[in-house]
């Protein structure tokens, strides 16, 4: 039986360690980032939003670029802690979904409706927050792992090229997801009632 919604919101968290075993079909995983892309709620109904799904060698090779990336502006000394993290939190999943948004949309609504130009970036970036969620969220469903990264803008001309983006795409995000290894810590919460006021 497949876990409730708020089941699902309660049980996802971020995962490090993940495996390739696909537990989930490729075609499950396109289903998930195609409604999810659909249904997202954007501002104005502009759906800025776009994705690229990364599986088998594609996501390695994600993974391979932001090493190679990295390695000419991290140290020389720390590089193996920073490439063991990659190898073994990221590259060792079962696939990457990249997050981005259409800053021609974004540019055109800017000029459609000046009084609103400076909020457009904001409103973006909840409407991207918000189809995340619910990739996560959904994941988690049907028992995968994720993590949410953040390699732009260091990687963003590298995977540019080796996947034909558009240039008006900007990147926001890399989810590395996978069959989870090992389960993360308890998490903690602050006291709601210094979180939430309700007026009645």
């Amino acid at each position: 039986m497949k876990m409730s919604f708020w089941d699902a919101v309660k049980n996802r968290r971020t995962y490090y360690s993940l495996s390739k075993e696909p537990i989930v079909a490729a075609e499950r995983i396109l289903e998930i980032v195609s409604e999810a892309v659909k249904h997202a709620p954007s501002a104005f109904n502009s759906q800025s939003a776009r994705v690229v799904v990364l599986l088998g060698e594609h996501h390695d090779r994600l993974w391979d670029i932001v090493k190679a990336e990295l390695k000419k502006i991290v140290p020389a000394t720390q590089f193996s802690a920073t490439e063991d993290k990659i190898n073994n939190a990221f590259r060792s999943g079962y696939g990457s979904i990249l997050f981005f948004e259409d800053m021609q949309v974004i540019e055109r609504l800017q000029q459609q409706f000046p009084t609103y130009r400076d909020a457009f970036l904001t409103f973006s970036n909840h409407s991207a927050g918000m189809l995340q969620f619910i990739v996560w969220t959904a994941l988690e469903q049907e028992g995968l792992g994720a993590s949410l990264q953040h390699y732009n803008p260091v990687i963003d001309d590298a995977v540019k090229a080796e996947w034909h983006i558009p240039d008006s795409w900007k990147l926001l995000a890399q989810m590395p997801f996978g069959k989870p290894v090992s389960q993360p810590g308890a998490k903690e919460f602050q006291p709601l009632a210094e979180r939430i006021k309700i007026y009645k």
